[in-house]
């Protein structure tokens, strides 16, 4: 595994997180609580020692699927958990909410659920129209004074954001969206982030399965699957996409030896050299392809021809926007 220092502090994380979305079954069609303990045994066996995780992600049972595993571990100082607030789910729908008093119920709440006394890296999930970004950084900063967390870090925030949240609470780290079929942030939150020594923790890196190698036209997603409504798997667009991936698969068999799922990862750690991409998993099986991630990079030429694909079957790629919460109801 390759490790990396949280930026500001002296938390040393693995580059691959894993990403516990999906554990929480809400949007993926539920998930199996053992499979998922199981599942994050595995990670920690593979070298992964940070787990991202939210109090959204099935309202609350991700945390607790987490602490449970934490707690049984007894590994607890050797990990490094992220977890987030700033969305509430109490009036009908899933809303922005970044105020000081609901992220002061958040951070209790989760620590609960955890089964810990402290946080590593605490993010701030989306941020909120209605309350000033000063005030949420300021509560942030009282969370660092009390003890409860060690590390702050903000989610889907923008450049102008993100400076003013560094202006008053001391930023380490911003969660993105990052992978081959969504590279938005190399025209801004990217270079900042690398200008001001921010460590980035890239979320999605497998775009939902699309770059997990084993989808195919036919593949179906019942129930409330997020991808039944995401633009990119509908078609005929979801057909461009299936195309490029084949492509890409392509290239990672003939010129390493490797697989699409794994190339995709590869590329992610080697576009960011000092930070991490999360992995999303909630069976064992899904996490078999880590060490196949690691100890080689792709060469220049091989990055030219990879984004000489990505132009031509996905010139006008779709981005995660259709994801985001609205404004809590005034």
């Amino acid at each position: 595994m390759e490790y990396v220092k949280i930026a500001g502090t002296e938390i040393n994380s693995s580059r691959i997180g894993l990403g516990t979305w999906a554990m929480g079954g809400w949007l993926w069609g539920g998930s199996d609580r053992k499979e998922c303990v199981k599942t994050i045994y595995k990670a920690f066996d593979s070298g992964v020692n940070l787990i991202d995780t939210a109090p959204i992600y099935g309202f609350g049972v991700s945390e607790e699927i987490v602490g449970e595993a934490v707690s049984q571990s007894g590994m607890r100082d050797e990990l490094v958990i992220a977890t987030k607030a700033g969305l509430e789910w109490e009036r009908g729908g899933v809303f922005r909410n970044s105020l000081p008093e609901r992220i002061h119920k958040e951070i209790d709440d989760s620590l609960r659920r955890l089964r810990t006394d402290w946080v590593d890296i605490y993010q701030i999930h989306w941020p909120d129209p209605l309350t000033p970004v000063e005030e949420t950084a300021e509560t942030m900063v009282e969370l660092i004074e009390s003890g409860k967390i060690r590390a702050v870090g903000v989610s889907n925030y923008s450049v102008e954001q993100m400076k003013i949240f560094h202006s008053v609470c001391h930023l380490n780290s911003s969660q993105p969206p990052y992978n081959l079929f969504e590279r938005k942030i190399e025209g801004d939150v990217f270079p900042w982030c690398e200008e001001q020594g921010i460590t980035m923790l890239l979320y999605g890196v497998l775009c939902r399965g699309l770059l997990g190698g084993k989808l195919n036209a036919d593949s179906e997603f019942p129930g409330d699957d997020i991808r039944s409504f995401d633009p990119k798997f509908q078609k005929p667009v979801y057909y461009n996409y299936l195309r490029a991936v084949e492509e890409l698969e392509q290239i990672a068999s003939q010129r390493f030896g490797k697989n699409v799922l794994e190339l995709s990862v590869r590329w992610v750690l080697d576009k960011c050299r000092k930070d991490i991409t999360l992995w999303g998993a909630r069976r064992p099986g899904q996490l078999d392809n880590v060490k196949g991630t690691l100890g080689w990079t792709i060469d220049g030429d091989s990055m030219i021809e990879i984004d000489t694909i990505l132009n031509t079957f996905v010139a006008d790629p779709i981005g995660p926007e259709f994801m985001a919460p609205g404004p809590r109801p005034l």
